[in-house]
Order: C-alpha cells, then structure tokens, then sequence
C-alpha cells in the first residue's frame, strides 16, 4: 500500500496537482433545485490543463420554487432590495426572516 507522500510524488509525475480549497458550504444551482452541500471537503485536481473538482458532505437539496411571489415581494418590502437580490438571499439562506437580516447586514 503506498502511503500519502508516494501517491502524491506518483500524481506529480503524471502531471496530476491536486489542491486542498477551504469552503464552508458548496451549492450546486440547478434549474429546478439547488443541491446544498454542508461541511464540504473540496478538492481541486488538475490534470491536463483541465481543473476538476471532487467534493463530499452534508447533501440536501432545496425547491427553487418553495417561495411565492409574496414572500419575495414582503422580503423586498423591509430591505428595499431587488427582486433578484431577494430571491437569491431566499435561496442562500431558506428562511424568509434569515433572509431579511441577511440583506439588512444582520446575523
């Protein structure tokens, strides 16, 4: 079995970086869904000029469409932000009042 330091000298060899990138959560916006995936380990690899990332966590997933028009529009009401700011801060956060403080700078 080869320990860490020989499969990496191995990887360099065959031209193949690897990168180690610090994250707090990853989110994979699809057309219906967003994939949300907490706690990541993240991995860059390079290999043929090409970059791919590999990526293990906490998944859930979250409806794109699990807000109406009204809570973005109350959401838009207290901060006085963009239709699109609003559904974003929806988005991130999930919760209609984390979205409010979010977009007021309020934790």
């Amino acid at each position: 079995m080869l320990s860490g330091k020989q499969i990496e000298k191995a990887m360099k060899k065959m031209g193949i970086k690897t990168e180690e990138i610090e994250a707090e959560e990853v989110v994979l916006k699809c057309k219906d869904k967003n994939i949300i995936i907490s706690n990541p380990n993240v991995s860059k690899i390079i290999m043929g000029g090409q970059e791919t990332f590999q990526i293990s966590g906490v998944v859930s997933e979250s409806s794109k469409e699990a807000f109406s028009k009204e809570d973005i529009d109350m959401i838009m009401g207290q901060t006085g932000c963009s239709q699109e700011e609003a559904e974003n801060a929806l988005n991130d956060t999930g919760d209609i009042a984390a979205a409010i403080l979010m977009l007021r700078g309020e934790k």
